[in-house]
Formats: structure tokens, C-alpha cells, sequence
């Protein structure tokens, strides 16, 4: 129906915009990992593996890589003990509401991420609102300073910013849910409970495991909420990357790890692709 010259000008710039931003940078990120920094703090452009032997032969940077997997997985779960249910009610028992609640479920991701991370510091501070409220209610004598600075406060700040993003993916899923199944269902005499566990959630996965991608990888990923929130227990692995790019100014060191971390990512998004396709509904 339409030209090449008309297929190649609608192709091209998006291409070229990927090409340029998005593939360009890894490329030069992967090159970086196999370059050294000299005592001058000097790039030297030698190839080497060393960066990558470092990794292996430095504990604390797989063990904050495994720290890093442990906090993402805490909110991924949390995300999805969260976003489902919301999502089921939303879906088949909100009614005319559902539009109203689904608008108060995404809002949240209009407010800017620093303000919803500092928020959670104003909040599990030692003269924070809920340590205020725990002394007037009498419930405890002096403030718990566990809650801020602590893999607590981490877990607890990706949560509450990344439940929407495993909650979207849910309720598109249950909203695809042909409700001729479930009614078939009633109709056979199921209970309720059976209808959810043989109908609902089968259908539903596909949607459970975009969540739970979507909660992970952007957990794994992020720096701030472990710089603001974290202390020296909530570091996380990003935080160690911009150390490197940024004070240590051993940019091989911090490519090496980003093209870890990528390829940790790609093949996590890969099996998440086979396991929706493997469980869509047809």
C-alpha cells in the first residue's frame, strides 16, 4: 500500500534515534570495559580483561551485586502482593468506580521521584511522622532510628514507587480476560475461589510477569532511593557504578559492571518474553 521511499522515511529516523542514543552508548560502554585506568588517572586504551577478573576476585562488589538482587526481589514480591489484588478489584468488582480508582492508582507517577523519596525520609526519620506518632500513641520511649538508613527504608521507598508499574501490566491482563470464561465458570458451579485459581490467574500471568520484570529490573537499577534512603547497609550495585564514574574516576572498572548488569537485564527481559508468550492466552 505505500512506497519505499514512504516505508524508509517513516522507518529510518526512529532507527537512526536508536541507533545513535541507545546502541552507540553500549558500544562505547563495552569498549570501556576492557580499557585500564594508569596511576595518573589516565585512560589507557589497552585491551585488557582485568576489569572484569576484578570483579570476580573483589568480594564486595558481588556481594553487593547479590544485595542489590535481594532488594529488588523483596519489592518485586511486595509489588505484586500489592498491585494484584488492587488490580483483581479494580478489574472485576470496582464498577462505576473503576475509572475513579484506577486514576488514583497512576497518579502517583505524576509526582517527581525525589519528592516521593524524600517524602519516605520525612516520614521514617528519628523526628519523622511515624516516630512522632509512635511517641504520642505511647507505643515506644524514644525513636526507632532502624527505619531510615536501612535495607528496611529501601525496600519500603521501591515499593511504594514501583507498585503502579506491577500494577498496569496486572489489570491490562484481567481487563483481556474474556468474562464469557469466568461466567461459564459460575455457571458449571464453581465457587469463587475456584474460578479465580482455574480461570483468573492462569490467564493472568502473562500480565504477573510483566510486573514483576517491570519491578525488578527498574529496582536493580536504581541509585537514589539506596543514596537517600539506603546508609552504608542499602548501598546497592548502581550506587557502586557512580561512584566509579564519578569520584573513583575508574570509568573501565564502571563499564565493566554496567555491561554485567546489562546483560543481567537482557537475558532477565528474554526469559520474561518466553514466559509470556509460553502462558498468553490464545
Amino acid at each position: 500500500m505505500f512506497s519505499r521511499s514512504y516505508r524508509a522515511a517513516i522507518t529510518l529516523p526512529p532507527l537512526l534515534w536508536v541507533t545513535v542514543f541507545l546502541l552507540v552508548p553500549y558500544a562505547i560502554v563495552f569498549f570501556y570495559s576492557f580499557w585500564s585506568v594508569s596511576p595518573g588517572q589516565a585512560i589507557v586504551h589497552s585491551w585488557t580483561l582485568n576489569n572484569y577478573c576484578e570483579l570476580l576476585r573483589v568480594g564486595v562488589y558481588l556481594q553487593t551485586l547479590f544485595r542489590s538482587m535481594w532488594i529488588a526481589a523483596r519489592v518485586m514480591i511486595l509489588s505484586l502482593l500489592l498491585g494484584y489484588p488492587l488490580a483483581y478489584h479494580l478489574s472485576f468488582h470496582a464498577g462505576k468506580r473503576k475509572e475513579l480508582f484506577y486514576q488514583l492508582v497512576i497518579i502517583p507517577l505524576w509526582v517527581s521521584y525525589l519528592v516521593r523519596a524524600y517524602a519516605w525520609k520525612t516520614i521514617l526519620g528519628s523526628d519523622g511522622v511515624l516516630n512522632t506518632l509512635l511517641q504520642y500513641v505511647h507505643l515506644t520511649s524514644h525513636p526507632w532510628n532502624f527505619l531510615l538508613y536501612s535495607p528496611f527504608a529501601v525496600v519500603l521507598t521501591l515499593t511504594h514507587i514501583y507498585t503502579p508499574f506491577a500494577f498496569l501490566p496486572i489489570y491490562a491482563s484481567l481487563e483481556h480476560i474474556p468474562r464469557d470464561l469466568v461466567e461459564a465458570s459460575n455457571d458449571l458451579g464453581a465457587p469463587p475461589l475456584q474460578t479465580f485459581w482455574r480461570v483468573i490467574l492462569p490467564l493472568s500471568i502473562p500480565g504477573v510477569v510483566a510486573g514483576a520484570t517491570f519491578a525488578f529490573v527498574l529496582s536493580l537499577g536504581d541509585f537514589l532511593a539506596p543514596l537517600l534512603l539506603g546508609g552504608p547497609s542499602g548501598i546497592m550495585i548502581s550506587n557502586i557504578v557512580v561512584s566509579l564514574f564519578g569520584a573513583a574516576y575508574n570509568w573501565p572498572l564502571g563499564a565493566a559492571i554496567s555491561f554485567c548488569m546489562l546483560l543481567l537485564v537482557v537475558g532477565l527481559l528474554f526469559l520474561s518474553e518466553r514466559l509470556e508468550r509460553k502462558w498468553a492466552f490464545r
